[in-house]
């Protein structure tokens, strides 16, 4: 057994290598349903009107339709102080909405979870749940036009994190705007995810079918090569492709940000090789509900955007 092991391991290099070894289809663009995530600068006042006109020019062209500007961090309890951590929250949705009408700004609010992290919230907590929801409204009422939860790390097959989107959804439903979510990949090899880091693919399909958009953290890797990494992402694309409903915007993040350490090695973990491997997973499909998603506006660098536009957003 530990033989059949030891060489399963030893061939998935060899087929992250090949899944990257490919050419993109033509038609594996952009189809506008793009998004990008914003730092909190945007809504504790750093920023300025601007700020925003450069942001919106820097949107346009581009198949951004969708940004996440964080507005928590949300507390232990599942409440959220506005005043506080977000006071110009309004402010920049309004600024915005008037810069980039076509642009969708949604509250990017999460938080640390139990039992991985203690101190941390916990979801399988009515009372949390209750208030995590009556945050996401207080968010609305100051104008986001959608909710996008980041709460980090759920285990696969946590009850109380489908819980949360299923009370979450009653209210962005009501409201008429979407419920996207931060995700976690999915499990690459058999039974890995009950090392706590990947979801299963059915449990990866649940959390999508209760959300508008579903965005994978397709990073933070500890592949040390980038063609390894590439392939990682095609391969991540294609799992997510085959449970995600027909009726989900499913995104895959792009890691615009420079790190080297055993879990991210810069090199390795571009944003030309997530373009490029999500293209070829997602290959010649017709699906409009599918984008790519940067992370994060404040260490993206002008060769980051230069590697999404041409890559993904550019015709040959």
């Amino acid at each position: 057994m530990a033989l059949v092991f030891v060489l399963l391991l030893s061939a998935y290099p060899i087929s992250l290598w090949l899944a990257y070894a490919g050419e993109p289809s033509a038609e594996a663009r952009t189809r506008n349903h793009d998004a990008l995530w914003l730092g909190h600068a945007w809504v504790d006042g750093r920023k300025t009107t601007a700020d925003v006109a450069a942001l919106a020019k820097q949107l346009n062209g581009t198949g951004i339709r969708d940004v996440y500007v964080h507005t928590g961090p949300l507390e232990h309890d599942g409440s959220l102080p506005l005043a506080k951590v977000s006071p110009k929250a309004r402010w920049f949705v309004t600024a915005m909405r008037a810069a980039a009408p076509d642009v969708r700004v949604q509250a990017w609010l999460g938080d640390v979870v139990q039992p991985a992290k203690n101190p941390g919230m916990d979801l399988d907590d009515p009372a949390v749940r209750s208030r995590v929801v009556a945050s996401s409204a207080a968010v609305l009422d100051q104008g986001f036009q959608g909710i996008h939860f980041d709460f980090e790390p759920v285990h696969s097959g946590s009850a109380g994190f489908l819980a949360v989107l299923d009370e979450t959804h009653v209210l962005t439903a009501a409201h008429g705007v979407p419920l996207s979510v931060a995700a976690a990949q999915i499990d690459p090899l058999w039974r890995l995810n009950v090392l706590g880091k990947w979801w299963s693919q059915d449990y990866f399909g649940e959390v999508a079918r209760r959300v508008e958009q579903i965005a994978v953290m397709s990073y933070d890797t500890a592949l040390p090569l980038e063609s390894l990494y590439g392939g990682y992402v095609a391969k991540q694309t294609e799992l997510a492709l085959k449970v995600t409903a027909a009726s989900t915007n499913l995104l895959m993040g792009l890691p615009a940000y420079w790190e080297s350490n055993p879990s991210h090695w810069g090199r390795a973990e571009t944003v030309s090789a997530a373009v490029r491997g999500a293209r070829l997973g997602l290959g010649t499909s017709n699906r409009q509900n599918f984008g790519l998603a940067l992370y994060v506006d404040f260490t993206a660098t002008p060769a980051h955007w230069a590697a999404y536009r041409d890559g993904w957003c550019v015709s040959p």
